[in-house]
């Protein structure tokens, strides 16, 4: 049995489905199937896309007291 390449615990949104499209609104999402809907708008045709998600930023690095690396 092959392994998912996705999570497929994904909640479903239009803003990362194979189907949607940018809007050209702010928080507009053209769907070939449901026409104009909101950005966290659903339907049952839902195709996960990996492409369209965009990734979370690097977490910053905490400061670090060069005191504490000396012998």
């Amino acid at each position: 049995m092959k392994k998912p390449l996705t999570d497929p615990d994904i909640a479903p949104d239009c803003r990362y489905c194979a189907r949607g499209r940018d809007g050209g609104a702010p928080g507009a999402i053209l769907c070939e199937v449901r026409g104009v809907t909101e950005a966290g708008a659903s339907c049952r045709k839902f195709e996960y896309d990996p492409l369209r998600r965009v990734p979370r930023g690097k977490p910053s690095l905490p400061q670090v007291d060069p005191e504490a690396f000396k012998l």
